[in-house]
């Protein structure tokens, strides 16, 4: 079952809020195989980003990862995604140039949740 095909059943709501699929599939033109690519793509991105945005002493390398994985969240409709690591380039642009712990919890969860709605999508295909 593909969760964006209209004559599938619909999809659990935490599937949606977690990847918009309809918006995925919008920009896709509905290409099956490149939209299954971008998914594939984004859950590799997710790894390594979360990895600098968590390990790397480098402020600006921090900021440089959260900025491009809320780019690659944007483009896939991980809105959770985007929006945590949105917030995390803020604060580390702010005064204080640091993330909270409750900030990087959040993106690394909206991370995870994503990266598992790809993976049961993927078994699924």
């Amino acid at each position: 079952m593909r969760p964006f095909d209209d004559d599938c059943p619909r999809v659990p709501d935490m599937t949606e809020k977690v990847i918009d699929f309809a918006y995925l599939s919008r920009q896709t033109a509905g290409d099956h195989e490149l939209l299954r690519e971008l998914l594939a793509l984004f859950a590799q991105q997710c790894v390594v980003h979360l990895r600098a945005i968590h390990g790397s002493a480098d402020r600006q390398a921090r900021m440089d990862a959260a900025h491009t994985l809320k780019g690659a969240a944007r483009a896939v409709g991980a809105w959770q995604v985007a929006e945590a690591a949105d917030r995390i380039e803020e604060s580390l642009a702010g005064p204080e140039q640091q993330a909270s712990e409750t900030a990087l919890d959040a993106l690394a969860l909206a991370a995870a949740e994503a990266r598992a709605v790809i993976a049961r999508f993927d078994c699924a295909a």
